[in-house]
């Protein structure tokens, strides 16, 4: 195994879940306060789980958002 090639593999992958994840994020708050859903007072809980199957690997993180 390439230890340097193992990590940037990682960082990328990592980079690109989350720059899309935080674009996901914003597009559904921008369109539920266009909505009147929220105020842009909230906070809400959010739930990743990291799986690799062919690794046997699904681990859930949790984390809250706050709007302010």
């Amino acid at each position: 195994m390439d230890q340097e090639t193992f990590n940037l593999s990682i960082r990328k992958f990592l980079k690109m879940v989350g720059v899309n994840s935080q674009r996901e994020i914003e597009q559904a708050v921008q369109q539920a306060l266009a909505g009147a859903k929220l105020k842009g007072s909230e906070s809400f809980a959010a739930r990743v789980t990291l799986e690799i199957p062919s690794l046997g690997v699904k681990v859930p993180f949790e984390g809250e958002i706050k709007l302010q």
